[in-house]
């Protein structure tokens, strides 16, 4: 192979390298996001449910 030819073939898989090194970063990414949805939809239920909407309407006083 002459100079050029190796440099063409080595940019094409430094090409495809970078291509899947994106590819992966987005999926890893993606999951990362889906995780954070599925704990934040948990906070909210955990959050729903700890709610007692009869606490704090009335003050027992005694003079």
């Amino acid at each position: 192979m002459d100079g050029l030819s190796m440099s063409i073939a080595s940019l094409s898989t430094d090409m495809a390298m970078a291509k899947t090194m994106t590819e992966v970063s987005t999926a890893v990414m993606k999951q990362t996001m889906d995780v954070n949805e599925t704990l934040g939809n948990e906070m909210i239920k955990m959050m729903e449910k700890s709610v007692q909407p009869h606490l704090g309407n009335n003050i027992d006083i005694k003079l």
